[in-house]
């Protein structure tokens, strides 16, 4: 008994993080779709105007409130991918992984902060945010968030396909699924809006596979 509880107890782990991966992806989802409805890309005069309106702002502040948490499970998430993948990852590709995800979640909470600028330069008066100041936070905020956060993010999904192709631990269609992913978030969500979406669906099938891996792994494995 004393020799096995260990082993029980590391079989349980994958399992607490993957739903730590669902949790995230839902928390991101509504991040994203939060501040899209709240600060939408290519917004002009009108839209600054516009944002004095309280439900676009409540809708930025609650994308801000989600931010936090969103990194936490994140970080959560990534241990339960690096503890699926095992002692046998390749060292090169799992440096890379944990790397990107490391950097994605700096400039998610960067992005976030940017954000915050927008929603302080509408004054609590009720006026319209100057042009200049809406114009700088709001490109700043996206381009944090599109083009370098996505980015990281397609870096992540790229490495965790490949090593789950190279040591056979994700089916073939997982990785097919994160190779199509990886090109969006590379290429095309900086044109497309809403594209960035793939990424937290990519790691909800992720979280899904981790949790049913570990579920079969502890059925097998004698107490």
């Amino acid at each position: 008994m004393q020799r096995n509880e260990p082993d029980r107890r590391a079989l349980e782990t994958p399992r607490a993080a993957g739903l730590a991966g669902v949790v995230f992806a839902l928390l991101l989802t509504a991040m994203i779709v939060l501040l899209r409805l709240g600060v939408p890309e290519g917004a002009d005069v009108a839209d600054a105007e516009g944002f004095t309106d309280l439900t676009r702002r409540d809708a930025v502040s609650a994308a801000l409130a989600l931010v936090p948490f969103a990194g936490i499970f994140f970080l959560w998430f990534l241990g339960a991918v690096r503890a699926h993948v095992g002692d046998a990852e390749d060292r090169f590709l799992a440096t890379v992984l944990l790397g990107s995800g490391l950097v994605f979640t700096a400039t998610l909470f960067g992005a976030a902060a940017s954000t915050t600028a927008v929603l302080a330069v509408a004054h609590p008066a009720g006026s319209a945010p100057s042009l200049a100041g809406w114009d700088f936070g709001r490109h700043f905020a996206y381009t944090l968030l599109i083009d370098y956060a996505m980015r990281m993010a397609a870096v992540f999904v790229s490495s965790m396909s490949v090593i789950g192709t190279r040591l056979g631990v994700l089916p073939r269609w997982l990785t097919a699924v994160g190779a199509v992913t990886a090109l969006l978030l590379l290429f095309v969500s900086s044109h497309v809006p809403w594209t960035e979406l793939a990424f937290p669906a990519w790691s909800l099938l992720l979280s899904v596979h981790i949790l049913l891996a570990a579920r079969r792994r502890r059925r097998v494995t004698p107490a």
